[in-house]
């Protein structure tokens, strides 16, 4: 029961790692886009630089609650609401980040 609840919780890790590499990815390419346009990409590389923070940080909260479940029950737990938690807000920030330059917000 251990290993199963184990490598559930390795998945959910994961997965929230991934979703906040996404966003960490949606804002480079912001980022790039910006640059290129010059003085004309100027508010989108000053909203893209107030959100690097979270981003940088629901990463690595992601990649520290990955590296939890390596450990036994209680750290695996402790790991899938660390990085699970962070791969929600990581979502949240990208669907606020992508809602914005859609027009949506």
């Amino acid at each position: 029961m251990g290993d199963l609840f184990g490598l559930v919780a390795f998945l959910v890790a994961l997965a929230g790692l991934l979703v906040a590499l996404g966003h960490v990815g949606h804002l480079a390419m912001l980022n790039g886009a910006a640059r290129t346009r010059g003085a004309a990409g100027g508010a989108t590389s000053d909203y893209v630089a107030g959100r690097w923070k979270v981003a940088g940080g629901t990463a690595a909260a992601a990649a520290f609650g990955l590296l939890l479940t390596s450990g036994g029950l209680p750290l695996d737990v402790l790991g899938l609401l660390v990085a699970g938690g962070a791969g929600v807000v990581a979502k949240g920030a990208l669907d606020q980040t992508r809602g914005r330059f859609r027009g949506q917000a």
